[in-house]
């Protein structure tokens, strides 16, 4: 995905994205560089400038934990891009290994399914929908699949209409993608989406430049869907005990509001199916 290292190219790219007034240093005629100059940051953050430099170019992976915080000082690194920081210094052997191989388990297949008046799914690493409720399906049925959220965001032609807020449903998505990377550089799951994704779609690509990142959390989402029309939801993401790699996504909707109303007609269409291969079965015995 890169011809540099996770390390360098997480370095080079906060540092780009900084001006010298966004640290408190002068900024003196034309750059030929974008952003802070690896000088700027090495002397922010009271280390050597070939230390810094060594880092960026992958020849030094091993930074200790105090060089570490100083550096995420100097690019002004949140509490999450921080921890990202920091998960990109491990070794491979510090690493946890076969991430995101387990299938969803049998007892929360059952609890999602029980969850009549709530759309819920999992997600993988790389977002891959590895299961989902009929509610869930119902209320992504405009989607040419239900398989993966970035390519439904970014490939499928349903996702521009269907996020209402689609640039934050794109920095999302890409944002969650470079975070579990984060988790796990080697996984070669992430790094066939991510490959598949910027050859599709030149906005992914260019996201996927910015090294970004935030992991999915709790939040409201404005959704169209084309049987039902505008859907305000709020949603949670859960990671699931025993399998980290997985987090369960919950949609909710306001009680005795429009959506919840939408909510039910989208059951109903879900019932359809199954009422219809009843009947089928009952006319032929």
């Amino acid at each position: 995905m890169s011809n540099g290292t996770p390390l360098g190219d997480f370095l080079r790219a906060r540092r780009e994205a900084l001006k010298p007034h966004d640290v408190g240093l002068p900024e003196h005629g034309r750059r030929r560089v974008p952003g802070l100059r690896r000088e700027e940051v090495a002397l922010l953050a009271g280390v050597s400038s070939d230390y810094y430099i060594r880092l960026e170019q992958g020849r030094e992976n091993s930074p200790s934990p105090q060089v570490v915080d100083a550096v995420a000082r100097a690019l002004k690194l949140d509490a999450e891009s921080t921890d990202h920081l920091n998960r990109l210094c491990l070794a491979a052997s510090q690493r946890p290994h076969n991430r995101g191989e387990a299938g969803v388990s049998a007892q929360l297949l059952q609890l999602m399914d029980g969850w009549d008046h709530t759309p819920a799914f999992v997600v993988g690493p790389a977002l891959d929908i590895m299961a989902g409720n009929s509610l869930a399906t119902a209320l992504h049925s405009g989607f040419e699949t239900f398989g993966n959220l970035a390519q439904m965001v970014f490939v499928d032609p349903a996702g521009r209409d269907f996020y209402q807020e689609w640039e934050r449903a794109a920095h999302s998505c890409v944002a969650e993608i470079r975070a579990a990377y984060g988790h796990d550089p080697e996984s070669a799951r992430i790094a066939e989406v991510v490959a598949e994704l910027t050859s599709q779609s030149a906005e992914f690509a260019a996201l996927w430049q910015r090294h970004d990142v935030k992991g999915k959390s709790q939040e409201g989402k404005h959704l169209k869907h084309p049987q039902v029309g505008d859907l305000h939801i709020k949603f949670a993401t859960f990671t699931v005990n025993g399998a980290p790699h997985q987090q369960l996504v919950v949609y909710q909707a306001e009680p005795a509001s429009p959506t919840a109303t939408a909510f039910e007609t989208l059951r109903a269409m879900a019932d359809q199916p199954q009422q219809a291969r009843a009947g089928a079965v009952d006319a032929g015995s």
